[in-house]
C-alpha cells in the first residue's frame, strides 16, 4: 500500500512536546519501519515548514523529506481538483483548494490518504478518494 501522509498526521508525529497515541500516527510509524511506500507533495512539505519554527527543525524536515517520492501536480490535476471542489460544494461539503488538490493527487496516483482531518471523510463520499481507517 502507498500512503500520502497529510500535514495533520506529520505535525502530530513530529511534535516533541508529547507523543501522539492516535492510530494515524501509529500507522505512519509502522509504514516508515515497514514495507509500505510513503509519498508526499510540495504542499505538505511547505505546510510543515511553515508550522515549525527554527532553522534546525526546518533543516531536519527538509532532509528527512528528501527521501520521500514527491507527487507533482500537473495542469490536469488542478483542473480535476477544481471540479472535485465544485462537486463537493454542490453536495454541501466544504473542501479547501489545497485539500481538493491533495485528494486529486491521491485519486490519480491510486494512493491512500492518511489523515486526521475528518473533512476528507465527507469528500470521499463524492469521489474515489481512499482514506486509511484503523480497524478498532
Amino acid at each position: 500500500m502507498t500512503l500520502l501522509v497529510d500535514t495533520s498526521v506529520w505535525s502530530l508525529a513530529l511534535r516533541r512536546d508529547a507523543q501522539s497515541t492516535l492510530a494515524q500516527v501509529q500507522q505512519l510509524k509502522n509504514a516508515l519501519y515497514g514495507s509500505e511506500v510513503i509519498v508526499t507533495t510540495g504542499l505538505i512539505l511547505q505546510e510543515l515548514l511553515q508550522g515549525f519554527l527554527g532553522p534546525k527543525a526546518q533543516a531536519q524536515i527538509v532532509e528527512r523529506f528528501a527521501a520521500l517520492p514527491l507527487l507533482q501536480p500537473d495542469r490536469d490535476d488542478h483542473i480535476h481538483a477544481a471540479a472535485l471542489r465544485n462537486t463537493c460544494r454542490r453536495a454541501g461539503v466544504q473542501i479547501g483548494t489545497v485539500g481538493a488538490l491533495l485528494a486529486q493527487l491521491c485519486i490519480r496516483h491510486d494512493v491512500m490518504l492518511l489523515t486526521t482531518d475528518k473533512d476528507f471523510t465527507h469528500v470521499a463520499k463524492h469521489c474515489p478518494l481512499r482514506i486509511w481507517a484503523s480497524i478498532a
